[in-house]
């Protein structure tokens, strides 16, 4: 085997997203993680901040049962615990997880007439033998098997099928949570340095198992909403028609067209069944499409994404939100409107910034926009070009995001605050957090949403534009009237709890946090 690929498949996580690097330096010989040396705080008077329960391993998203009780996903290790007041009950589950990079047990969801309906929805990465030396571009399996393996996990990032991002059913029954059935199989397997398709030049790209995003969400027309990051796809749900290399396709398992192999960089919305609802956007338009990327195609709710950790309704409007993020540039904050089409990798950031998007992409080290086989030196020179290249579905629309930064700063979990718990003040608020505990510790930002509800309100007259103009990657500066709490480390999950107080997740804190109002 070549020195190249060895190295490639020993460091399994050396392709992840910046924003998740810092784990391994982090992790103990256990597999758990060090808590921040600091504990959280706010920046505001009146709110504080207290932990719920801590001693989790990279916690991920949670759900509540009712006032007293949650269910907790651990990343790393597959398991689902069930936290009542504020201590860990039980072990619920778990599951085999491929846990190298990005992936794991990564979204819950409870369906909405929970408990009298006991589903609860799991977005998770299997795993499936690695493939031998002498063939490491295809992997061993196709799928994981129904019902899926539990127990031990792996991070070796080949050791994963085809479609090893899965999202199954699970019935609560008081104790344990038992498999039901799946709902969709995603794209999970990225070694793209294949010899096949030929003279795509990216021969040194080296494994990858990033981008999976994963966060699940029921919303108020009672639809699953799940999202699922590009994957390093490069095919027309990433804005190239026909592909990256054109006329040809994608990858050594084709595409450019949204195929099982290549159903990525999307949020979907679903009948609790899995089954397409008829009046999504692009229902119709699959239909007359056909086969199997046209079904897909009938799944989509929004595309052009490239990843995110964050997504969350709005309970004032119903208006669905989620943060992108950007490579080296313009992580955003967006509505979600039904038939999106987020613009990359043709665009991130303000269609009118395109220059700017072009110019931090190619001149920021490694200018790869991770790919290869699309390097940004590609990106349009002006916002006109950039729009035509759209690989537009009937109905789709691209609007611009409702804030940026220009810079990226890193992300992670978005939710709002549902009622007056924290002062009237902050009803119906956005509150986000980091992607990386380096910024503020771990920041939490928090927006205003206009009246309307369809923009980011906002006093600072820097922030006029919507976008934060920072200087580099991972400053905030131009965010600081933003910062409402600092030292939360890896914020993954934000919910309005039961109580009417404010909740965090802290992946690299291994807690769960509670913001709540002191008088």
């Amino acid at each position: 085997m070549p020195l190249r690929k060895r190295n490639a498949i020993a460091l399994s996580v050396s392709c992840a997203l910046a924003t998740l690097v810092y784990l391994a330096n982090l992790r103990r010989a256990d597999n758990t993680v060090h808590a921040q040396a600091a504990d959280p705080s706010m920046l505001v008077p009146n709110l504080a901040v207290k932990t719920v329960v801590s001693g989790l391993t990279q916690p991920v998203s949670m759900a509540f049962i009712d006032e007293n009780s949650f269910f907790i996903l651990e990343k790393g290790s597959g398991k689902v615990k069930l936290v009542v007041n504020g201590a860990v009950q039980s072990e619920v589950l778990d599951l085999a997880v491929n846990n190298a990079s990005e992936r794991g047990l990564l979204g819950i969801a409870l369906h909405p007439n929970f408990p009298n309906n006991p589903g609860v929805y799991l977005y998770w990465t299997c795993q499936a033998p690695p493939p031998p030396a002498a063939n490491l571009f295809v992997p061993t399996l196709q799928e994981c098997a129904d019902p899926p393996a539990f127990g031990a996990d792996t991070n070796n990032i080949l050791a994963v099928p085809l479609l090893g991002n899965r999202i199954d059913r699970f019935t609560w029954n008081g104790t344990t949570l038992t498999y039901e059935r799946n709902l969709i199989k995603l794209h999970a397997f990225q070694n793209d340095g294949a010899p096949n398709p030929p003279n795509q030049g990216d021969a040194a790209q080296t494994p990858a198992g990033n981008h999976n995003a994963g966060v699940l969400r029921f919303g108020p027309d009672g639809k699953l909403y799940a999202v699922i990051g590009d994957n390093g796809r490069r095919g027309q749900l990433q804005n190239l028609p026909q592909g990256p290399t054109p006329p040809g396709a994608d990858d050594q398992f084709g595409g450019p067209d949204p195929d099982n192999n290549h159903f990525t960089g999307i949020i979907m919305r679903l009948n609790d069944d899995g089954a397409a609802p008829p009046d999504n956007p692009f229902f119709n338009a699959g239909a007359a499409i056909g086969g199997q990327a046209g079904a897909n195609i009938q799944k989509i709710f929004a595309y052009g994404l490239r990843n995110t950790f964050g997504l969350a309704f709005d309970p004032k409007s119903g208006f669905l939100w989620d943060e992108q993020n950007g490579d080296d540039t313009f992580d955003e904050i967006n509505r979600v409107v039904p038939g999106m089409n987020g613009g990359w990798v043709q665009i991130m950031g303000p269609v009118a910034r395109i220059d700017q998007f072009k110019t931090i992409e190619v001149t920021r080290a490694p200018g790869t926009l991770q790919q290869l086989r699309w390097p940004p030196s590609n990106i349009a020179n002006t916002p006109q070009e950039a729009l035509a290249r759209l690989f537009m579905l009937p109905g789709a629309q691209y609007h611009d995001p409702e804030f940026s930064w220009k810079y990226s700063v890193a992300p992670a979990g978005i939710g709002f605050m549902n009622g007056r718990g924290l002062g009237p003040q902050y009803d119906g608020d956005l509150f986000v957090g980091a992607a990386r505990p380096t910024l503020a510790g771990g920041y939490l930002f928090h927006f205003q949403i206009t009246g309307n509800r369809e923009k980011i309100g906002v006093d600072d007259p820097r922030l006029e534009d919507r976008v934060a103009d920072n200087t580099n990657k991972f400053d905030i500066t131009e965010s600081e009237s933003l910062l409402i709490g600092r030292d939360f480390g890896v914020g993954t999950d934000i919910q309005t709890g039961p109580n009417g107080n404010l909740f965090i997740v802290s992946l690299s804190n291994g807690s769960v946090y509670e913001i709540y109002r002191t008088k």
